[in-house]
């Protein structure tokens, strides 16, 4: 990686977009690279709209702001492409990836002129099938490691791994379900 990734989360209150880029953040950290992670909100309650970014180089990071021209933009609800300009700064080489059961074709038409590659999962299917419940943001983290190629998919696996003993001590039945989501996820992700 010879530039610094950028890239910009949207997502609602609740669904994890914030601790999924701070998931992506350390993960990333932990493989060498400079790193930031952080969410950009108010005092929105939970489903309210959030954003939250990621930034990832190998050199040093000396920007300190939102990011407005990502490389990749994630859409942890599919709701948000009517209610926020998700595709605002967006290049025809970025890439935007939608949690969703549609097609990357049927996401393309209702993104109005975006030029840029789509990218869709079905994350909810895959939290469900694998969690239980419905947890987004485990399932769109690995599809933007698969997306932006940030990371080698077994340096990813090892990693969330261990963050996920980590951040899951008190609860480790929980442990094995995130981790077949992710997998899932870095299988299902289509382009």
């Amino acid at each position: 990686m010879s530039k610094t990734l950028e890239i910009r989360w949207h997502g609602r209150g609740g669904q994890g977009a914030k601790t999924a880029s701070l998931l992506l953040a350390d993960a990333a950290f932990a493989t060498g690279n400079y790193v930031q992670g952080f969410p950009e909100y108010g005092p929105e309650r939970m489903g309210a709209p959030i954003t939250a970014y990621n930034r990832i180089s190998e050199n040093p990071i000396r920007v300190h702001s939102n990011i407005y021209n990502p490389d990749c933009v994630v859409v942890v609800d599919q709701t948000l492409i009517e209610a926020v300009d998700v595709t605002a700064g967006l290049g025809k080489d970025g890439a935007i990836i939608v949690n969703t059961e549609k097609s990357p074709e049927e996401i393309k038409k209702s993104l109005e002129g975006f030029e840029g590659t789509v990218y869709t999962v079905d994350a909810r299917a895959i939290s469900e099938d694998c969690l239980g419940r419905y947890f987004p943001n485990t399932p769109m983290l690995a599809s933007v490691v698969k997306v932006t190629g940030v990371m080698d998919d077994e340096v990813f696996i090892k990693e969330m791994e261990s963050s996920f003993k980590h951040k899951f001590s008190n609860k480790p039945e929980v442990i094995a379900g995130n981790m077949d989501a992710l997998k899932r996820a870095l299988e299902e992700v289509r382009k």
